[in-house]
């Protein structure tokens, strides 16, 4: 950062994220850091370095997608929507058997430019194909935290042996901006072993870990009272269902250790009486994906629950598998269109906490904060303008609404969509 040349870019209007918005702003980038923020008069007499009137524009920091799955781009539009959760895993576990290796990785490299086009410069991804990495990562601009997908109920695989060879993958990825953690599916399609492997393993480690949690009301009837679609599916496929039963899946989670500042629980929709505190005690955050919810008619997010026990709640996309398409309907992985299904779902709350969650909350579950989703000194200079020619006080609701072109995108101080001069 030190010695390298200064980039002042002038906004109409700077959107911090950590404090309020500020009119006639500006932001001094040096190298990929960003070195101060502040009102441009103040800015350009105490910066000289090249500068960018970007006009009338909300200059914000990227977006941080906390849960997504890039390789399944393609299956846009594959799978109708199922009355049944269980008909769903089938459809997707069928398509899979048929996909090539190329599939997989033309799907993230054309999932990875839809984000970056509509403002998501930090992904929290899923890797179902591993061996992508880390190729992928260098065709891309984005900030990618690679979760390495782990299940064997079905191949029925020894807990130790599927996490040493996900850690030995971590281990051969070379040093880049881009980095690998550890994803055991579901509570449904792991062992409990394995998750307690897991939460031992990445607490000695200091990694990541995501799994998706109490996604659907059957997956909820089958851990908490040993019964349903899912429960009687599984039992006839022969999984081992003793750790039925005994309480809700958030619980069973917690019961194998996994609960913690490191852990991101992607969707928990259902939630048992206490579960909230316990993901806000153990400091846990939890990722909602507004237009897959839409897509599987879910019970409604326990917003209000969470929020008021304390729980860290991030927003994701999910994949292109779960959301709605007409025929003539484009549809892409874009994070602001699920702000706005957000925005729609739950009115109430405020756009300033909905921009939070696709930002500073998202940056706080991945280990990012101070880091990325906000503009300060230090952070990494990761930010997107937007059309805006309104009043300051006006441009969260402006952000929310977004649902056109960026103007102008920047990863690691380097253009990711250049300014128009």
């Amino acid at each position: 950062m030190a010695g390298s040349p200064l980039l002042l870019l002038r906004a109409r209007v700077v959107l911090p994220i950590h404090r309020p918005p500020i009119a006639d702003g500006g932001v001094v980038v040096s190298g990929q850091r960003i070195a101060a923020v502040g009102r441009w008069r103040a800015l350009r007499s105490a910066f000289a370095g090249e500068v960018h009137e970007l006009g009338d524009v909300v200059l914000l920091p990227g977006l941080v997608n906390a849960h997504c799955h890039l390789d399944y781009t393609h299956m846009v539009g594959l799978f109708p929507p199922q009355k049944r959760f269980c008909d769903w895993i089938k459809l997707i576990t069928t398509e899979k058997a048929h996909w090539t290796f190329s599939d997989y990785a033309e799907a993230w490299l054309d999932g990875a430019s839809m984000l970056l086009r509509s403002g998501t410069t930090t992904v929290a991804d899923i890797e179902a194909v591993p061996e992508l990495l880390p190729d992928v990562w260098t065709a891309t601009p984005l900030r990618v935290l690679s979760f390495l997908e782990m299940t064997g109920v079905r191949s029925r695989r020894e807990p130790e042996l599927i996490l040493r060879e996900a850690l030995e993958k971590i281990d051969a990825l070379p040093a880049h901006r881009c980095s690998a953690a550890l994803s055991p599916h579901a509570p449904y399609s792991t062992t409990r072993r394995l998750l307690q492997r897991t939460a031992t393993f990445a607490g000695k480690r200091q990694l990541r870990v995501t799994t998706h949690v109490a996604e659907s009301a059957t997956e909820f009837e089958m851990f908490r009272h040993a019964r349903g679609e899912m429960f009687e599916w599984l039992q006839r496929n022969e999984r081992d269902m003793a750790d039925c039963g005994r309480g809700s899946p958030v619980q069973h989670v917690a019961g194998a250790g996994l609960l913690g500042r490191n852990f991101l629980a992607a969707h928990v929709n259902c939630l048992a009486p206490g579960d909230a505190a316990l993901l806000a005690r153990r400091q846990a955050s939890v990722v909602h994906c507004p237009r897959s919810h839409d897509y599987f008619k879910h019970p409604k997010f326990p917003y209000r629950a969470l929020a008021r026990a304390g729980v860290n709640i991030c927003l994701g996309t999910d994949s292109l598998a779960t959301v709605q398409k007409t025929p003539r309907q484009k549809v892409e992985l874009n994070l602001f269109a699920e702000m706005r299904a957000f925005a729609k779902a739950q009115p109430r709350v405020p756009p300033e906490q909905i921009i939070r969650m696709a930002t500073t909350n998202g940056a706080r579950a991945l280990g990012l904060r101070s880091q990325v989703g906000e503009l300060r000194p230090k952070a990494f200079a990761d930010l997107i303008a937007l059309p805006f020619a309104g009043k300051p006080t006006d441009s969260y609701a402006a952000v929310v609404a977004h649902a056109g072109p960026l103007t102008a995108g920047m990863i690691d101080g380097d253009w990711t969509l250049a300014p128009r001069a």
